[in-house]
């Protein structure tokens, strides 16, 4: 089995002995799927080493014959886009399943088996070259977020899965009537019917304005509400808010990328010149949703609801850099895409430290933690200044690659998104500093709180490592930038050529 095809089946494959082991064993069912996790976390950094810069080609690809009479292959590759959303998700399951040490404790094998199956899944999304393939692993993630949510959520957990299925579904069966009507309008051209992304690339472009706009629409639907990009967002803050302290993490941090990485590969890569033409519609709903998800997180009195709209105005950010369609705010995107998946994960990390002490999720439980676990206190400000923008840290590169590069977009030719979007800033230092400033600082006036213990040595480890990306990237941000550069390169040079060579389909 090669590389590609070891990142996604490996934790698949080994999911299943879980299954038969005794349940009374529970610190065995913890190592092995740690195990499991650190071997696949291996291998990305193996890909990650061996991955030639310079290049915007697929690297390591495999590509064999699925579907014999039809031309649908299975079919993988990596570019400098997708390494770093395969670093991203080899990173955060081991470091969740470390930190989380003790926080499940019912039903262990079903819980582990239904994580590692996701982490496979999340693999196939990211490595998929063929539309059929990437769709089967879009959905399959459904399921073992599904069945988290359902049975190891709180209270409203029943009615936060089937409100997080029923929108995702509604997304991807518009997605999947779009790949079916693509193939088959390309199959003139191809001579042959194929859900191939490489020679679908070169066809969809050319598909007449009338019918191209609705498959785009279809496309477009399906990753925004993944996303999710206001007014798709509702199912987002019920999922994060019922979700236990593993899924929140995991769906903050690597599922909502899926749907920019959507807009990357696949809006951008088959439907450029639609993207051109929307792009200042996309660019506006990405504003509202910086601005609206920071005012909503002013007013929450949860902390976890508090981070899920946060996670709306950071994913705004996301939006607004790749709808300016420059290389420096697609660069920032992609980079913000792993920062918001590594800060907003620490967030609900901290959270979730918090939870499994006191069982409570409201902010006003709280007050004047600092004096009582200071190492959570110096960790969290870290974190909280991380998502802000804080200059050395890796929030600040990102945003200001996007504020930047779509300040000069000539696609959007507006300052105004920007300066929006600078707003934005502003308001997130309002509303992680005054959250800070109620959970950590002041007296301690209500007496559990006094008995809270300090962070244990796996959560420290967990937190810590995240804290080292923080600042590489802060500092270092060339260290994964030189990686995908040639990717987004490729995107706006094939942009221009289309743009010039197809002025009239504007």
């Amino acid at each position: 089995m090669k590389l590609l095809s070891l990142l996604i089946f490996l934790p698949i494959l080994l999911s299943i002995p879980i299954l038969f082991f005794k349940k009374e064993r529970s610190t065995l069912i913890k190592v092995y799927s740690l195990t499991v996790a650190v071997l696949e976390l291996i291998l990305s950094v193996i890909l990650f080493i061996n991955f030639k810069e310079g290049t915007s080609d697929f690297q390591f690809v495999e590509k064999y014959q699925w579907v014999q009479n039809f031309n649908i292959y299975y079919h993988l590759g990596v570019d400098g886009i997708s390494l770093l959303m395969v670093a991203l998700t080899a990173f955060i399951f081991p470091v969740t399943i470390f930190a989380l040490w003790n926080s499940i404790e019912q039903k262990l094998k079903i819980f582990f088996f239904l994580f590692l199956i996701m982490e496979g899944s999340l693999m196939g999304v990211f490595l998929s070259l063929d539309l059929i393939l990437f769709y089967v692993f879009w959905e399959l993630i459904l399921i073992p977020m599904y069945f988290i949510i359902g049975i190891w959520g709180s209270a409203n957990r029943h009615y936060a899965t089937v409100k997080f299925v029923l929108y995702t579904m509604f997304g991807s069966l518009l997605m999947l009537i779009a790949i079916i009507w693509l193939a088959n309008y390309a199959q003139p051209q191809l001579v042959y019917f194929t859900t191939n992304y490489l020679d679908l690339r070169r066809v969809a472009p050319f598909v007449p304005p009338n019918i191209q706009v609705w498959m785009f629409m279809f496309f477009a639907l399906s990753f925004a509400i993944k996303i999710p990009v206001f007014p798709f967002h509702t199912w987002l803050p019920d999922a994060h808010t019922e979700a236990p302290t593993a899924g929140s993490v995991i769906l903050a941090a690597v599922l909502l990328k899926m749907g920019a990485y959507g807009f990357l590969r696949y809006l951008l890569g088959l439907f450029p010149i639609m993207f051109i033409k929307y792009s200042h519609i996309i660019a506006v709903l990405g504003v509202i949703g910086i601005i609206y998800g920071a005012l909503l997180c002013i007013a929450q009195k949860d902390m976890k609801k508090l981070i899920a709209y946060s996670s709306v105005s950071h994913m705004g950010f996301i939006v607004l850099g790749i709808a300016g369609l420059t290389i420096t705010s697609l660069q920032g995107s992609l980079l913000q895409m792993v920062n918001h998946g590594l800060t907003t994960g620490a967030l609900f990390l901290f959270m979730g430290f918090l939870y499994d002490r006191r069982h409570t999720r409201e902010i006003s439980a709280y007050g004047g933690l600092s004096k009582i676990i200071p190492v959570y206190a110096s960790l969290f400000l870290v974190i909280c200044l991380s998502s802000i923008g804080l200059p050395g840290l890796n929030g600040f590169i990102g945003e200001f690659l996007i504020l930047s590069g779509s300040f000069s977009s000539i696609y959007l030719n507006s300052h105004v998104y920007s300066i929006i979007g600078t707003i934005g800033v502003i308001l997130s230092a309002v509303y992680l500093l005054w959250l800070y400033q109620r959970l950590m600082l002041g007296q301690v006036e209500i007496e559990e709180n006094k008995k809270l213990i300090d962070l244990k040595a796996n959560e420290i480890i967990s937190v810590a490592a995240i804290l080292i990306f923080v600042v590489w990237i802060g500092v270092f941000p060339d260290t994964f930038l030189k990686k995908s550069e040639p990717s987004i390169h490729k995107i706006i040079d094939d942009l221009e050529l289309i743009r010039i060579n197809m002025l009239k389909f504007l």
